[in-house]
């Protein structure tokens, strides 16, 4: 029997250790093959909606639906909430290509850029009044920063006439964001939720709503297919636009569910802690170190380490922690040789991270 390997890649990272119960459940039960139409579906949409709302503290009045990917949220946040200006705060591989969705969409899009790995004093954005839209990656996947939340409240206060748009891909469920603060949030799945990937979520509130119709009723072209008007009359009456992932939406919220019976607030304090043994180990290793200096703006969920060993590599590192069944993403980009990435999500235990720990130590 092949051994037992843990994936803490990420993303597409572990799955979540009830996940593929339910998957099960949903394939013995015949879901792949209801129709999204049904009152079926619309009952596991609406327990699937539910428990999101729970877990992340989601507002009654913000809408969910749900995408093929977080990717495609980026075209469907531009295409359907602006009209020709937006700002983008880049540092990193992703945040970078949300920036560049914005240009190929021919919006006059500003970013404040700053070097991969590094954070952002916010106070150094210029942000023009017109702005339509600010877009935060806040949590940068490829190069294992993060924008404190304590900022993205700061630019709500400072900018309260554009909407304020969120990429959390890596940093559902850890990141305690206040929705209040923030006009739409989105992420995929196949992170921290722990599920293979394939499935978006989507949430928005209706200053997005009112943002799309005023441009829409002055004739500006939006998207035939995924027009936030049509995605948000199915989602009222608990379906969606076209035939969805019904087994992932499905067990979306049977993963949800079982997190909060856990509890998002001991989900918090186990990954701060798992994050905070591996940072203290890179700090003190010999052929390792942080890549993020500054701790406020060090990821908690995907942390990158440097190698600073001549004699190693990003692939010698990972075929020393394969044989002991870990395995951990090689850098990103350029970095593919130099770093590797650990996430650190709700299905990764204490007890694997006290495993890698030994691993690293031996190097």
């Amino acid at each position: 029997m092949k051994n037992k390997r843990y994936y803490l890649t990420p993303g597409p990272s572990e799955l979540y250790f009830t996940a593929a119960e339910h998957m099960q459940y949903a394939l013995r039960n015949d879901l792949g093959s209801i129709s999204h139409r049904s009152k079926q579906f619309q009952e596991i949409f609406q327990f699937t909606t539910a428990q999101l709302r729970q877990l992340l503290n989601i507002p009654s009045s913000y809408h969910i639906v749900f995408t093929g990917s977080a990717t495609e949220v980026w075209q469907l946040l531009l295409a359907n909430c602006t009209e020709q200006s937006t700002y983008h705060f880049v540092n990193g591989s992703f945040s970078s290509r949300f920036y560049e969705f914005a240009k190929e969409l021919n919006r006059n899009a500003q970013k404040l850029e700053v070097p991969f790995g590094e954070g952002f004093d916010i106070s150094e954005a210029n942000i023009p009044a017109e702005t339509e839209m600010i877009c935060v990656t806040q949590n940068e996947t490829s190069a294992g920063t993060c924008m404190p939340v304590e900022d993205i409240n700061t630019l709500r206060k400072e900018h309260p006439e554009a909407l304020l748009v969120v990429d959390a891909v890596s940093a559902v469920p850890y990141a305690p964001i206040d929705f209040e603060q923030i006009d739409s949030l989105f992420f995929s799945v196949q992170k921290g939720m722990g599920l293979p990937a394939g499935l978006g979520v989507w949430i928005f509130n209706d200053r997005c709503v009112a943002r799309f119709k005023a441009l829409k009723e002055k004739g500006q072209v939006v998207p035939p297919y995924h027009a936030m008007d049509t995605m948000l009359k199915n989602a009222e009456k608990h379906m969606t636009q076209a035939t969805p992932n019904v087994i992932g939406i499905y067990t979306l919220g049977k993963v949800a569910e079982d997190m909060n019976r856990r509890t998002v607030e001991v989900i918090r304090q186990e990954t701060v802690f798992k994050a905070a043994t591996i940072y203290g180990l890179l700090e003190r290793h010999t052929k390792f170190k942080p890549f993020v200096r500054e701790e406020k703006h060090r990821s908690q969920t995907v942390i990158v380490a440097d190698i600073i060993d001549e004699d190693y590599t990003a692939a010698t590192v990972i075929e020393k922690l394969e044989a002991h069944g870990i395995v951990v993403g090689k850098g990103y980009g350029e970095f593919k040789d130099k770093q590797i990435r650990i996430a650190n999500f709700p299905t990764h235990s204490k007890e694997i991270f006290y495993q890698l720990a030994d691993v690293l130590e031996t190097l």
